[in-house]
């Protein structure tokens, strides 16, 4: 409850006993001029102070440094380099085979189509210029498979824009916008967020252009299994700031005003979670999707799963199995893809990863980001168990094929 609104109720509970109290002196003042003047006097007085406590809405209609806080300077700071990405693409449906056959054309006639039908599809989302020569960062899917795409910024200014690059393991994308000297933003180390900060998001969620969300860094490196995504290379930044179809591709910012994420991905159904693709990632990849228009992934050939009290009883319970876990913890192997490195390496199912680089690992996504940081053809280290053996094994990833086995 306001100031405003306590000061009224006070007013209103104090209105009826002022009546009462005004009745019970008049009733006692039997004929008594100095009691009646006594009692005018009381009254006048009562009412006066009754008039001072009702507040008078006299504040200036001019900004003052209370309209004013951390966010307002953030979007003056960033706005000017977030834009609205619309895009257009051309669906054609093929007419099935079942149409081209004379006995069912005989039956339905001209109600049978002929030609293929196609539809113009539209979407909207966000970004923001990293270069001042044009070069926006946004989501892989805001404009994957599109014929035209529409970059639009705050002071109204509409460009047609140019795909550079897209890369769908991580969901980025580049866009080239013609231009010099844009307004860019500020970017921030993804090491340095931390669960509780202060989280802003800018973007045009349902083509509402330049709305801003507030909350908190949520969590940090949320992996594909906590969102249900799969095969993304990602540890996400979880936040409450307001996310909703068409902040794709908009930027996740600190107190400061620099960007820490690409917002990308909310779950069905709930509120107050949103994820965002750390800028040191996001910026990773748009670096090779600028010089060489496409990110080669590194690939291992593994199939894994954290190492838990239930599944180590259940493979050591199978009976015809020759694979006893010693280990308590780790990730352990469930398949090993022919003719991978991992299969060169000799890695087999069963065994359990403990280290990579001397670094302990515990999920099946720090495994990943191991491998998507280590790169093509670099040497990495796994430290494994096997049985109730420990072995030191060098893996060296190489790119990842289209379709895997």
């Amino acid at each position: 409850m306001d100031k405003f609104s306590r000061n009224k109720l006070k007013t209103h509970l104090l209105l009826p006993l002022i009546g009462v109290g005004v009745a019970f002196l008049s009733g006692c003042s039997t004929g008594s001029s100095r009691n009646e003047q006594a009692s005018q006097e009381t009254a006048t007085a009562t009412a006066q102070t009754v008039q001072e406590s009702v507040p008078t809405n006299n504040r200036p209609l001019a900004p003052t440094p209370d309209d004013t806080n951390f966010v307002v300077a953030v979007v003056k700071k960033v706005e000017p380099a977030v834009v609205q990405i619309n895009t257009s693409r051309t669906v054609r449906r093929q007419v099935p085979e079942i149409f081209n056959d004379p006995f069912y054309r005989r039956f339905f006639g001209q109600q049978v189509p002929v030609q293929p039908q196609q539809r113009v599809e539209r979407g909207v989302g966000s970004g923001f210029v990293i270069n001042p020569n044009g070069q926006i960062l946004t989501n892989a899917h805001v404009v994957n498979n599109a014929d035209t795409v529409t970059v639009s910024f705050s002071d109204g200014r509409t460009v047609e824009g140019k795909v550079l690059g897209q890369d769908t393991v991580t969901d980025i994308a580049v866009v080239q916008v013609p231009g010099n000297n844009l307004p860019t933003v500020e970017l921030a180390k993804s090491e340095q967020v931390q669960p509780g900060q202060w989280a802003i998001a800018i973007g045009n969620p349902l083509g509402l252009q330049e709305t801003v969300t507030v909350g908190v860094v949520s969590a940090t490196d949320r992996s594909i299994s906590d969102i249900g995504l799969s095969d993304n290379r990602v540890g996400f930044i979880q936040t409450d700031a307001a996310i909703n179809p068409g902040n794709s591709g908009g930027p996740l910012l600190n107190a400061r005003g620099q960007v820490i994420g690409v917002n990308t991905a909310i779950i069905q159904g709930a509120q107050g979670i949103g994820f965002a693709i750390p800028i040191d990632t996001a910026q990773r990849i748009a670096q090779q999707l600028i010089t060489q228009g496409k990110v080669e992934h590194p690939f291992v050939g593994i199939q894994m799963v954290a190492l838990t009290p239930e599944v180590k009883q259940r493979i050591n319970s199978l009976a015809n199995s020759n694979i006893r876990l010693q280990a308590d913890r780790g990730i352990l192997i469930v398949r090993v893809v022919p003719g991978s490195p991992a299969d060169k390496a000799g890695l087999r199912p069963g065994d359990v990863i403990q280290q990579i680089n001397n670094q302990p690992v515990t999920t099946a996504g720090a495994v990943q980001q191991f491998i998507e940081k280590s790169g093509v053809g670099a040497n990495m280290q796994m430290q494994l168990q096997r049985n109730d053996k420990t072995l030191q094994v060098t893996v060296q990833p190489g790119p990842r094929p289209t379709t895997t086995q």
